[in-house]
């Protein structure tokens, strides 16, 4: 399957190019015959990086990192058997986070659900992904109502983690829950206009543009960024304060 940005239709010329490989339990993955199947394919064999499956963690799993033709082809690994179970998970309520490195905000178990809705598939033979397409949609009120739950809390932990920070000058510590408080957010907004969130990356900048937003949500997160680089830590925390009281506004007038 084709995901990624050019699935959905955002991508720009240098972006990426991103294959999902889906296998059964009961077929693996075959990564011998991979390598040998894409040193045809690749500018540079030498240079081409393929995985065993497992080598990334158990959520990003494994895949390679290819150029093509001057572009850049990324193949990820994911069990169908374990996207199945998953999606069946979050269809209940059911949500987990992981740490992952390459996500500074963690894995989110929804994730996989979120790469099968929002996929193009490109060989379907036997109409596995279609199959797990078709139980992405619609978006699930047990995975939006978990999402928010999960999620909202934290915003103002992280808030008030980062306030206690402030006597001791920790900066890395401050900075980090300045960080988590805005990925957190941004996991309710897109659960509020239930969308699926796939990668961090960006998503503020897309939930800006929801049905359901706060104002001016792209210009005060950089201005919790522009304080903090200029050290006015205290007003980075105001600022964070400001967008978790509106979020929460804004939840109890649709929830209640």
């Amino acid at each position: 399957m084709l995901g990624g940005s050019r699935a959905r239709a955002t991508a720009h010329d240098a972006s990426d190019y991103d294959v999902g490989l889906y296998y059964t339990e009961a077929a693996p993955l075959d990564v011998d015959r991979l390598r040998e199947a894409i040193a045809h394919l690749v500018d540079e064999p030498s240079a081409a990086q393929v995985t065993p499956v497992g080598e990334w963690g158990p959520w990003i799993v494994g895949g390679a990192w290819l150029s093509i033709g001057g572009r850049k082809v990324d193949l990820l690994y994911r069990s169908v058997d374990r996207v199945s179970a998953t999606i069946d998970a979050c269809r209940n309520g059911d949500i987990a986070m992981h740490y992952q490195p390459g996500h500074p905000h963690g894995f989110c178990s929804a994730t996989w659900m979120g790469e099968v809705a929002l996929c193009q598939p490109l060989h379907d033979p036997s109409g596995v992904v279609a199959e797990l397409k078709a139980r992405t949609a619609p978006y699930p009120p047990a995975l939006r109502d978990a999402l928010i739950r999960r999620f909202q809390w934290e915003i103002l932990f992280s808030i008030e983690n980062a306030e206690l920070a402030l006597p001791r000058g920790d900066v890395t510590h401050i900075v980090g829950c300045a960080y988590r408080a805005l990925a957190c957010l941004g996991q309710v907004l897109f659960a509020l206009n239930e969308q699926y969130l796939i990668n961090e990356k960006g998503a503020l900048i897309v939930a800006a543009g929801f049905p359901v937003t706060i104002h001016g949500l792209t210009e005060r997160a950089a201005e919790v960024w522009r304080s903090i680089g200029s050290g006015q830590y205290e007003n980075a925390l105001r600022v964070l304060r400001l967008l978790e009281n509106e979020l929460r506004g804004d939840l109890h007038g649709r929830l209640y």
